[in-house]
């Protein structure tokens, strides 16, 4: 009687448990919102955040150098043309 016991209450035990553990991450936020990460899942989202943000800043770098470039153009101020010119093909993929 005691085994059936002590069985029954080391399943509801390790149940719960496996229950309560939080989401790996949070998947109703976007990759800029995301702050919590847990387990494996999680750090392979991280990593995953990480690489698109990467990217994200690097384009976003890239369009302001082109825009730039293009009012630099139509200033003729040739010393920020040439500084677009290098900022563009170190940002621009």
């Amino acid at each position: 009687m005691n085994i059936k016991l002590l069985y029954l209450s080391l399943t509801v035990l390790l149940s719960a448990c496996g229950a309560s553990q939080p989401p790996p991450y949070q998947q109703d936020r976007a990759p800029e919102d995301r702050n919590q990460y847990s387990g494996a899942e999680g750090l392979t989202q991280q990593q995953k955040d990480q690489t698109y943000l990467m990217n994200k800043e690097l384009s976003d770098k890239c369009t302001t150098a082109k825009i730039d470039l293009a009012i630099a153009e139509t200033d003729k101020n040739s010393s920020e043309i040439n500084k677009q010119k290098s900022l563009i093909s170190s940002t621009c993929i």
